[in-house]
């Protein structure tokens, strides 16, 4: 599982791994996020993500990318790394999970993935589509994007994290609920992250979903 999820992102998080100590379960990446929702025809069709990485990955994962030693890092000379992070995601959902009220929804295979550069930071670009639409009349539709073993920490964007795209019905909006905090959900993550190296890494337990903020997008009357 390990193994998979550093191929996720082009094997760099090996080196993160290395350097932080092995004691507790924590992030070793850091992700912010922004999403808009998109729709065709009222329906949710699936999600625009762009995720911003930390300084560290992206300092390690640019090395020697920039083939024409100019100091900037084009869209093509970045192409390789968005593609081999894109093949790595597969495996973990690409994070990404929603729900229609108790039932898990499919994605298909994400579209239009590129990086980008700029002001230091790297930022991964994709569409990730639902396998089937999600009409705008349907109830409790939920989407949260994390992963579950916490080895990647994400969390939305100050400003405008989550967005409704043209074509959304104009009654929707999306409403963002923090992750359920009292004495004993905390007492019980704080217990999760010091078990063991969370049973290798959380392999077998969902630590990120006790971290995540969970959005939902409803549609009033007219």
């Amino acid at each position: 599982m390990l193994a998979r999820l550093f191929g996720a992102f082009a094997s760099i998080a090996l080196i993160i791994f290395a350097l932080a100590p092995a004691a507790h379960a924590h992030p070793h990446v850091w992700i912010t996020y922004q999403t808009t929702v998109a729709y065709d025809k009222g329906s949710i069709i699936g999600f625009d993500h762009v995720w911003t990485f930390d300084d560290m990955y992206t300092a390690m994962a640019i090395e020697g990318l920039d083939k024409n030693g100019d100091g900037v890092y084009t869209r093509e000379e970045l192409a390789e790394l968005a593609q081999v992070n894109m093949e790595g995601l597969k495996d973990f959902d690409y994070f990404t999970y929603a729900k229609l009220g108790d039932t898990d929804l499919k994605m298909a295979p994400p579209q239009d993935a590129w990086l980008e550069h700029k002001n230091g930071i790297l930022s991964l670009h994709f569409r990730l589509p639902l396998e089937k639409a999600v009409p705008p009349d349907a109830k409790g539709f939920t989407f949260a994007v994390y992963d579950p073993s916490f080895f990647i920490a994400f969390e939305p964007q100050k400003n405008d994290p989550i967005k409704l795209a043209a074509g959304a019905p104009p009654n929707c909006k999306a409403t963002i609920s923090a992750p359920k905090s009292d004495e004993k959900t905390d007492d019980l993550k704080t217990q999760l992250l010091n078990d063991a190296f969370a049973q290798q890494l959380g392999q077998s337990m969902n630590i990120g979903a006790g971290f995540t903020p969970t959005i939902s997008v409803n549609c009033g009357k007219s």
